[in-house]
C-alpha cells in the first residue's frame, strides 16, 4: 500500500450523482489522486495501479462489492477498502469486515465526514505500522 501524503484512492460507485459527489469530497478534503468507476468489473480491470484506499459500495449491477473485495486482495492484499452503503445491516458490515474491509460507512447525512475520518485512520495505520515492521526486519538480522 502506497502511504504518501497524496495516495490513489478508487471510488466505485455505480450512481453517477453520489460517484461525483464521493469524489467531490475527497478533493475538499486534499485527496487528489482518485479514479472513478461505476461498476466492479470496471475496478478489477485498473487494478494493476495499485490503489492505497478502495471506496466501494456494496450493491451495485455487476459483482457486487464482497466480490470486488476478494478479487482485489487476491491481486494485491495490501490493498484498502472502505466500504460506503444505503445498506445498515449489521451482518453485511460484519461480513465485509470479514473479508478484510477497513471500514464500514452508511450513506447517511454523516457520511461524508465518517469517510474522511475513515480514509485518514487507514493513512495513520499504516504509516504507524511499516517503521515497526521496518524496525523488525532490521534488528532480526543483528
Amino acid at each position: 500500500m502506497e502511504t504518501s501524503d497524496n495516495p490513489l484512492i478508487f471510488v466505485v460507485d455505480d450512481s453517477p450523482i453520489y460517484n461525483r459527489l464521493i469524489v467531490s469530497q475527497l478533493r475538499m478534503n486534499k485527496f487528489q489522486r482518485i479514479e472513478s468507476f461505476f461498476s466492479g468489473e470496471e475496478c478489477l480491470r485498473n487494478i494493476y495501479k495499485k490503489p492505497a484506499i478502495i471506496i466501494q459500495d456494496y450493491l451495485m449491477n455487476g459483482i457486487n462489492g464482497i466480490e470486488v473485495l476478494k478479487e482485489s486482495k487476491k491481486r494485491d492484499p495490501g490493498i484498502e477498502f472502505i466500504f460506503l452503503s444505503g445498506d445498515d445491516s449489521f451482518e453485511l458490515a460484519a461480513n465485509t469486515i470479514k473479508y478484510g474491509a477497513s471500514d464500514y460507512v452508511v450513506k447517511d447525512h454523516l457520511a461524508f465526514k465518517k469517510l474522511i475520518l475513515a480514509i485518514n485512520k487507514v493513512l495513520n495505520t499504516h504509516q504507524t505500522i511499516l517503521p515497526k515492521k521496518f524496525f523488525k526486519m532490521v534488528f532480526s538480522f543483528i
